[in-house]
């Protein structure tokens, strides 16, 4: 799979995650600034819960359940209660859009899967 185009960068306000799917999965899009934006899994690698309901603040994404917070970058958790990491994916502005190609993992984190 290839780079797809998830979302217009006027869609996602400074400061927020917004929730696509790409390749059938659930992926979260946080603008970071006016021109960066990066994508994780949205699943919380603690709880079935989507992290783009969270709160994003220098570099992290925090999720609404139970507090928990993510590195954009490495995906790893900086609090409990998640003590794995959440897949980051490759992710970039063009043309006003972000794209997002999911076979490009940035870490080798496990898809968040709770049964």
């Amino acid at each position: 799979m290839a780079y797809q185009r998830v979302a217009d960068l006027a869609d996602v306000a400074i400061g927020t995650a917004h929730q696509v799917h790409v390749g059938g999965e659930p992926v979260a899009v946080v603008r970071v600034d006016a021109e960066t934006v990066k994508a994780v899994h949205d699943t919380c690698s603690h709880a079935q819960f989507s992290l783009s309901e969270g709160w994003v603040e220098d570099n992290q994404i925090e999720c609404a359940l139970h507090g928990s917070s993510f590195d954009l970058d490495t995906g790893r958790p900086l609090s409990l209660p998640a003590f794995k990491p959440v897949p980051v994916y490759g992710c970039e502005v063009r043309d006003d859009a972000i794209w997002v190609d999911p076979d490009q993992q940035r870490n080798d984190a496990p898809v968040p899967r709770h049964f």
